[in-house]
């Protein structure tokens, strides 16, 4: 009885105590904001009193509240009245425009329309690619930036402006008047069959109801006779969360847990299960993710492979561990806050980088494999936490040679020599084939290689950059005069041929090409389409699939 009597007395002591810690650290923290408070408020009055200028409020005051956000992590913002609209974009996916992706021209100094989306008022307007804007309504266009004619060309749904823009096939100025409307990002640009029984569907974002588009695809695919899926999530950056729930209950039951939020205050935890009836629970699946597949992404592919209920093949991916808030602020501003982190349903986190020390200190650090945790999946899987979700099957990107990423970019000397030519194809093309039957011919590659040349388009050239450091330090050294006739003959070797490059890369160039042109007359859809017998990821997921004890052997399913 004295035992237990001296038991809970040091217990009641050791509460106290704790008791007394926590509220003298929280004393000493209200303390402290009290006092920065005032710091801060003192420093502004005498800033706009003294100053030699007189002070903006509104843009100090955000430079002052960006500054204080940029010491916690990337995803914590905020948004000043004028940007409001920026984060309900970036919620639901939705925004008043033209539906056109705009881009620079920079050899005509100009921004030019380059995709118009399908059965949007630029598409239907009739602007096509390569049209340069030159005004807006009374407003010159002409020595704009991307983002401000960007901003010009949204508005509220239901406006009309006047577009006024050059077609450079022709060099007529053509007018027209376009009524901006409620535009949504095409979350799922393209879903088909592959073959007589592999489905395949193409996610590139978890905006608002996406998960009910997704769930209306594969129903109409498993009619079709689909008896195996393709998910691809990869350069997908995620989105709403309750939305990467309801996908992930296509193909799970009910009242499973897919993923938990944890943080410092209760308001912040919250548990996701799966609410609807499932639409098959047994097709196998398999999910691409690459290292652009984060957050929402995240959560839909490790919780399909924490269940055992999916193959995850690609390549490792970003690991966004951490759950944004987004919170109302007087004067109409917000704040998007990190309030959480998540775990689905092995427990893992998967965030990969911290971003603060336990000092305060601002730092970012990417958490080594060797500090990771084991967890198990629902089979006994061995899975880990800290760095993305690993896919079951790594299978490495395609890879683009750096002649036909800086032709379809824009070489350095900023020739847009792709674009140019993909623009007066289809001013000569008023049609091409399907998508899947469309090619560019023998003559007319030919043509497209000598307008490369003529227009001396240039490269960035990895081992011409390393040769010429090496050149430096061998200067440096001593020892360059020695080995001269060496270095010489290495940089003869080192200087690329431009025909000759466009011929040992045709194939791919060609398909690059191919799928911009066919973009222009069959939009996203169509290019994805085109694309998809190139894709020898894709080609992996499907080999997968026709192959169930493989795909049984990786999940550990027992017959």
């Amino acid at each position: 009885m004295k035992r237990m009597t001296r038991i809970m007395l040091c217990t009641a002591v050791f509460m106290l105590h704790t008791s007394f810690f926590m509220s003298t650290w929280a004393q000493n923290h209200n303390l402290e904001v009290g006092k920065n408070l005032e710091v801060f408020n003192t420093l502004y009055s005498q800033l706009d009193l003294f100053y030699v200028d007189s002070l903006n409020p509104g843009q100090t005051m955000t430079a002052a509240i960006k500054g204080m956000l940029r010491s916690l992590d990337p995803y914590t913002e905020y948004y000043p009245e004028e940007e409001t609209k920026q984060l309900e974009m970036m919620l639901t996916g939705k925004y008043a425009g033209i539906g056109a992706l705009v881009k620079p021209h920079t050899r005509l100094k100009r921004v030019v329309i380059d995709e118009p989306y399908e059965g949007m008022p630029a598409a239907e307007a009739g602007l096509k690619k390569g049209d340069i804007i030159l005004s807006i309504d009374d407003s010159l266009m002409t020595d704009k930036q991307v983002s401000y004619v960007s901003s010009h060309l949204r508005g509220d749904p239901g406006t009309t402006f006047v577009l006024k823009v050059k077609r450079p096939t022709t060099g007529k100025e053509m007018t027209f008047k376009i009524t901006r409307r409620n535009i949504k990002l095409p979350e799922m640009p393209y879903y088909g069959m592959l073959s007589d029984s592999i489905a395949y569907i193409n996610l590139n974002q978890f905006t608002e109801d996406c998960s009910k588009e997704v769930r209306r695809a594969f129903v109409e695919l498993k009619n079709q006779g689909a008896k195996g899926v393709i998910l691809d999530l990869r350069s997908n950056g995620g989105g709403s969360e309750m939305e990467a729930v309801n996908t992930v209950n296509i193909w799970v039951p009910q009242e499973q847990v897919v993923v938990e939020n944890r943080g410092k205050v209760p308001q912040a935890n919250r548990t996701y299960r799966t609410r609807l009836e499932p639409v098959d629970t047994i097709m196998p699946l398999v999910v691409l993710v690459n290292g652009e597949t984060a957050s929402a992404s995240e959560i839909t592919s490790g919780a399909l492979q924490d269940m055992d209920r999916a193959v995850i093949m690609g390549t490792r991916t970003y690991g966004k561990g951490l759950v944004q808030v987004p919170l109302d602020l007087p004067y109409h501003t917000n704040v998007k806050i990190t309030t959480s982190k998540y775990y689905i349903p092995s427990g893992r986190c998967i965030q990969a980088i911290n971003y603060t020390r336990e000092d305060g200190a601002s730092y970012k650090e990417r958490i080594p494999d060797s500090l990771t945790h084991v967890f198990y999946t629902r089979g006994g899987r061995e899975v880990r936490d800290g760095g993305g979700i690993k896919p079951d099957v790594e299978v490495k990107n395609d890879t683009m040679p750096n002649i036909a990423y800086y032709l379809s970019a824009g070489g350095l000397d900023s020739t847009e020599v792709m674009f140019d030519y993909v623009v007066d194809y289809i001013s000569r093309h008023e049609t091409i084939a399907e998508p899947l039957q469309f090619h560019i011919t023998n003559q007319d590659w030919a043509e497209f290689k000598k307008k490369v040349v003529d227009s001396g388009f240039s490269y960035d050239d990895i081992s011409r950059k390393q040769f010429d450091e090496l050149v430096k330090t061998a200067k440096f050294e001593g020892y360059y005069e020695e080995a001269k006739d060496a270095f010489e003959n290495l940089s003869r070797h080192l200087r690329h041929d431009v025909a000759t490059e466009l011929d040992k890369h045709r194939d791919i160039i060609q398909r690059v090409i191919e799928q911009d042109i066919i973009s222009a007359y069959y939009f996203q859809k169509g290019s994805i389409e085109a694309g998809l017998n190139f894709d020898h990821q894709i080609q992996a997921a499907v080999e997968m699939l026709q192959n169930p004890a493989e795909y049984r052997k990786i999940l550990r399913v027992k017959n």
